[in-house]
């Protein structure tokens, strides 16, 4: 710390220097006319020409090595790096005796043309420059780096300027959702918007964060999922409509869960989770391709194929294939509820066998699903809102999608009965009791909504932070996400 704290006195001692001189400190007045990716060659050959003409660049000094009265430096901007050549007896003396009191990290803009060194490298040969943004603190050493990964989290700024692989985590992020919004306007599907602060928390089974509006003087949640909003989209003639947007939830933080997280949600008019499987795994698949250059990627070391097509199992079926539990037993009410407990699986009072089966599915099946499967037929008593099967009413017609032993995706043909959809809210709300701390309440608006008539949907929403690691290789959410929320800071 004491090492710190004398570097910041060097630097704010430098700064005084620069302004007793005349030089404005951040200033914000030049023009750069390229960028780095404008003047590099793309053709790496040592030989190969490179752009002529006088031209102005400006960026972070991220490396210096001085040689008495010339330096070669590197400067990064948004798109790369260039090494630059200053000399004395080009700037001038005055000139460069400013120069030699720019630190690593200030930004500033050079004018030159471009040349080769030796050993071939494109290098602007400086005949003027500008400093533009005094930088008080150092960058993180060349060799150690940012290495702390909360001090990554936590002062992400640095991190995108030392680390150029996150920078191209976060393109590609914007990439991929390019790719999805794309990919669905293409389709027909038009993007709306729809509240993030609701007057009922609803639209999925999780603790919300509350706030109160004064003027009205009513309490409002910032919304756990947009889905009852958009499904009164169908009710009022949109046919194919998608949100990309946050969503917030009041739960724990893990390499999986943020409190504030982006979802895609999207819905269809006369379409069933039949033909959202098939959307879906030609969205992922044709995601993958465009932006890896491959429908075989790696993630944290395990080979995933996104070729379609995608394997399919109802729940029971992989209970019965790969957690090898007899039908019998899965046929049986009171014997599946044993053998979860013996499972160590707790269940409340109100649950019943659906309960159970999705938890030994979670348990026995979820982290052995490496490539992407599709699960279908989940119990009713755990999908409220999802469509019962017509051969079966204890399962309804509902898929989630799993890649890498993780959720990607949940889906599936709408409830539009207002009288079966209120038995369900009405059942979901009183096994959740009154200990809550904040206590569901029944969504009148949206049944009364259904009562207009809906026509029969299909839903979906995916996980887009999830679908990001997915496709950068990233172990934690917290690497996809720009700012993650953290602990606060000590000290």
């Amino acid at each position: 710390m004491d090492e710190l704290n004398q570097i910041l006195k060097q630097r704010r001692t430098k700064a005084e220097e620069l302004a007793e001189l005349g030089v404005e400190l951040y200033a914000n007045n030049y023009k750069p006319t390229h960028q780095v990716k404008d003047v590099l060659p793309e053709n790496p050959d040592p030989e190969a020409p490179l752009m002529p003409g006088s031209m102005s660049l400006a960026g972070r000094i991220v490396a210096m090595r001085k040689f008495g009265k010339a330096t070669f430096l590197q400067i990064q901007d948004e798109t790369g790096r260039l090494q630059v050549y200053i000399k004395q007896d080009v700037v001038g003396q005055e000139a460069y005796n400013i120069f030699k009191k720019l630190d690593i990290g200030d930004i500033a803009g050079f004018k030159g043309s471009l040349f080769r060194t030796k050993t071939g490298e494109p290098t602007l040969q400086a005949i003027s420059f500008q400093h533009i943004s005094k930088s008080l603190r150092p960058l993180p050493e060349k060799f150690h780096g940012l290495t702390d990964v909360e001090i990554r989290y936590r002062q992400r700024y640095v991190d995108l300027i030392v680390n150029p692989e996150v920078r191209d985590t976060f393109r590609k992020r914007v990439e991929i959702i390019r790719l999805v919004r794309d990919f669905l306007v293409n389709r027909g599907f038009m993007e709306v918007e729809t509240p993030m602060m609701q007057p009922i928390a609803g639209g999925a089974t999780a603790k919300p964060f509350k706030t109160h509006h004064n003027a009205l003087d009513m309490d409002l949640y910032l919304r756990i999922a947009p889905e009852l909003y958009l499904k009164r989209l169908l009710v009022g003639g949109f046919e194919k409509i998608f949100e990309i947007n946050r969503n917030f939830r009041n739960e724990g933080l893990s390499t999986r869960h943020n409190p504030e997280f982006t979802m895609l949600e999207f819905y269809q008019a006369y379409a069933t989770y039949h033909d959202l499987m098939d959307l879906t795994e030609e969205m992922i698949s044709w995601i993958a391709a465009e932006v890896t250059g491959s429908m075989q990627i790696t993630y944290q070391g395990e080979e995933i194929d996104l070729s379609p097509p995608w394997k399919r199992y109802t729940m029971e079926e992989a209970l019965m294939e790969i957690a090898g539990i007899e039908q019998t037993i899965l046929n049986d009410p009171a014997k599946v509820m044993q053998l979860a407990k013996d499972k160590g699986i707790e269940l409340e009072a109100t649950a019943g066998p659906g309960k159970a089966k999705t938890e030994l599915f979670e348990l026995l099946v979820e982290e052995k699903l490496i490539n992407p499967t599709f699960i279908t037929e989940y119990p009713t008593e755990i999908s409220p809102l999802a469509r019962r099967n017509k051969v079966n009413p204890e399962v309804t017609d509902r898929f989630e999608l799993f890649i890498t032993g993780r959720e990607i995706a949940n889906a599936f043909s709408e409830l539009n009965d207002p009288i079966d959809q209120k038995q369900r809210l009405e059942k979901q709300i009183a096994e959740r009791g009154d200990d809550e701390e904040i206590f569901p309440e029944l969504d009148r608006d949206f049944v009364r909504a259904l009562e207009y008539g809906m026509p029969p949907a299909a839903g979906e929403g995916i996980g887009i932070d999830r679908l990001v690691m997915l496709l950068t290789d990233a172990p934690s959410i917290r690497d996809v996400i720009l700012f993650p929320h953290l602990r606060p800071e000590k000290g």
